[in-house]
């Protein structure tokens, strides 16, 4: 085959400063071209299928010698004439930064062959204008920018005859403007504190500082607000924000001062000046504007004060225990808690004082129990020498003591925090001929008691009466009779021999007694006697027909019976059960008598109490040769034989398609029911009419079908 003729170049060109563009005219029979570029060091060969072509891998702003051959299978034409073209400029490599939040700077490394640079920028969204600047330098700046905003720049070089050559492309952010309208929200119970401010445009992150003296802290987020912990108290600082985005950081904002709250205060002291005045007093606190005081007693009542001072009075109460807590408050809130005191004031003085002589050598006394009071101490001194006693209890026993002998009793309240409470007036109080002073020294004397009575008859006067009777001792005694049971307790009193007890409950076991009252005091009880009433009556009895003949009597139990005995009784007959149930069925029951209705209760001791209730009336009596008869229009006639031509009757048909009934007029003794579904089977029951309660059940039943 023969070689392809030898092409001929029509243009060649460069765009881009690492290649060069050939076009020419197609020679016939060619598969192939061959291009090639020569500069006189080197040469680049590069195979191409057709026009254009394009040489890659030249020198940027070199002169070439470009040239073409044809090739088939044949071989390779002659080259074609040659063409001199040179390579544009190489683009300048660009280094961009955002010396500010409204400026972009940018340099580049000078290019070979370049009489002058072309740098444009743009936002990258589109918005906004286009700006330009042309220059002969390798740097430039581009101020009046949006802050926080991403910008594309655009630069290329140009040669001495202005051809441009390749470009370069950078997109770069201004950094973001400043933060606004930073607040500071302190959180005075947890000491931090939550700083927040306005979105910052292109802004990625945000960094707080916050700075106190030596001690700085910071707080870095990529929200619009940030949380700064562990703050001090009583102390005062100052926080800033500053934006960041891949382009830099803004300047920091304005400082904003923050003053947590004041420390808990210190040094108190809690001072009892004089009985019912409590001074509390601290030590002064950094950034403390005033103070509140607040003391609660052990009875859950608070009290505050509220002052700019270092000291606060209140009052108290005797046998009291105080807890006290100072707090210090300024513009951010209240102080930490710091330490809780109690304070404890002296135990109250006794008073409701009682002596009373329990025999001839023995005397107890009694207070009221007061406030705060550990233990007590009595103390009787006479005679040889001096009977102490010691008790938590409100009461003391002294024995022992010595007959027509004088004494001084003190009685002394104490308490473990305060001791003994010796701002106490004398107490004084008066039993019979005996005068004693607490807590100051008294002469008390001995007089001797009267003796036991003793009971000598119990009798029942009536259902709740019982008169007691006793051997009287002296005369001027009065005696106190004292029935006590589960029930509760019931007096009488009297001067002489006997009394009478009223209105004692049914039902019910008591112990009797019986004490003497003298000038002197107050005897022992006599002996007890037991005392047992008769039981109640039920409150309630129901009565209920179960047949004609037989009916369930109930009723509510009678406090104090163990057995029942029920009657009903009539002129026709009597009819009794005796149960230790509370109900009964009574047989032999004659229909349609009237009843007159008894109980007896009787106690485990056989003490018998007789009820009396409501007459009870039996139902009236059942009908008897009921039959039925068929209509001619799908009804029955029913027929019975009335027991007592003065009672109505009523005729019930009952069955799966339906119920039916009728009722004739008084003194007839049948009935007609009609239009009755055929093909079933019915029960019909004949029952007295009642002018009140249910409808008798308990009649015979007749089937039909």
């Amino acid at each position: 085959m023969v070689t392809p003729d030898i092409p001929v170049i029509d243009q060649a060109y460069s765009k881009l400063s690492n290649s060069i563009t050939v076009e020419w005219r197609a020679v016939l029979g060619a598969t192939n071209y061959m291009l090639t570029a020569e500069d006189g060091d080197s040469f680049i060969e590069t195979i191409v299928k057709n026009s254009p072509g394009t040489v890659t891998g030249l020198k940027p702003a070199t002169l070439y010698r470009i040239t073409v051959r044809s090739i088939n299978s044949g071989g390779k034409s002659q080259p074609s004439p040659f063409r001199k073209v040179k390579t544009v400029l190489a683009a300048p490599i660009l280094s961009v930064h955002s010396p500010s939040c409204d400026s972009i700077a940018v340099s580049w490394k000078a290019v070979h062959m370049a009489a002058g640079f072309s740098v444009s920028l743009m936002r990258s969204d589109g918005l906004g204008r286009m700006l330009k600047q042309n220059t002969t330098n390798t740097s430039l700046i581009f101020t009046n920018l949006d802050p926080g905003t991403l910008y594309t720049i655009k630069a290329y070089a140009w040669n001495a005859n202005g051809m441009p050559g390749d470009d370069f492309t950078y997109n770069q952010r201004t950094s973001p403007n400043a933060p606004v309208d930073v607040k500071v929200a302190f959180n005075s119970g947890a000491l931090r504190a939550v700083v927040s401010w306005m979105p910052t445009e292109g802004a990625l992150t945000y960094s707080v500082t916050v700075f106190s003296g030596l001690l700085k802290l910071r707080c870095n987020t990529s929200s619009a607000s940030c949380l700064v912990p562990s703050l001090q108290c009583g102390s005062e600082y100052y926080l800033s924000v500053t934006a960041y985005n891949d382009a830099g950081s803004s300047e920091p904002t304005d400082a904003v001062s923050l003053k947590t709250v004041p420390c808990a205060p210190v040094n108190i002291s809690i001072e009892e000046d004089e009985p019912g005045h409590l001074l509390v007093s601290w030590s002064s606190v950094s950034l403390g504007h005033y103070y509140v005081v607040f003391v609660k007693s052990d009875d859950g009542l608070e009290v505050h004060c509220n002052t700019s001072y270092t000291q606060c009075h209140f009052q108290s109460d005797c046998g009291f225990t105080y807890f006290i807590s100072v707090f210090a408050y300024n513009e951010a809130g209240q102080s930490p808690l710091g330490d809780i005191f109690n304070y404890t004031t002296a135990p109250c003085c006794p008073s409701d004082f009682r002596a009373v002589f329990m025999s001839s050598d023995t005397v107890r006394i009694t207070w009221a129990p007061v406030r705060g009071a550990d233990l007590y101490e009595t103390r009787a001194a006479g005679g040889s020498g001096v009977v102490l006693c010691r008790d938590t209890a409100t009461a003391c026993t002294l024995s022992a003591l010595q007959c027509s002998t004088p004494y001084n009793i003190t009685v002394y309240s104490f308490s473990e925090a305060r001791a003994s409470n010796t701002s106490c007036a004398p107490q004084h109080v008066a039993t019979g001929s005996v005068i004693t002073h607490f807590p100051s020294a008294e002469e008390i004397g001995i007089i001797h008691h009267s003796d036991s009575p003793e009971i000598k008859n119990i009798s029942k006067e009536g259902l709740s009466v019982i008169s007691v009777q006793w051997q009287p001792n002296n005369e001027e005694a009065t005696y106190v009779v004292t029935a006590r049971g589960e029930a509760g307790l019931w007096h009488c009193t009297s001067t002489r021999n006997s009394c009478t007890l009223m209105d004692l409950p049914c039902g019910s076991a008591f112990s009797v007694s019986a004490i003497a009252r003298s000038p002197a005091g107050q005897s022992l009880p006599s002996y007890s006697i037991p005392l047992e009433t008769a039981p109640c009556c039920p409150n309630d009895l129901i009565l209920a027909q179960v047949t004609q003949s037989v009916t369930n009597i109930s009723w509510s139990v009678g406090r104090g019976a163990q057995t029942y005995v029920t009657t009903l009784e009539s002129p026709k007959g009597q009819a009794k059960c005796h149960t230790l149930q509370t109900y009964c069925l009574l047989g032999c029951i004659t229909c349609g008598t009237n009843y007159t209705v008894s109980l007896r209760a009787i106690s485990e001791t056989g003490l018998t109490s007789s009820c009396t209730y409501q007459g009870y009336s039996s139902s009236a009596c059942c009908p008897s040769g009921v039959k039925l008869y068929r209509l001619s229009n799908n009804g029955i006639r029913v027929f019975w034989r009335a027991s007592n031509e003065t009672i109505n009757y009523n005729a019930d048909l009952r069955g799966s398609k339906g119920n039916f009934s009728c009722t004739p007029t008084l003194g007839l003794s049948h009935c007609d029911i009609t239009k009755i579904p055929c093909g079933d089977v019915y029960t019909v029951v004949v029952a007295p009419v009642t002018d009140k309660g249910p409808k008798l059940t308990f009649c015979p039943k007749k089937i039909y079908s």
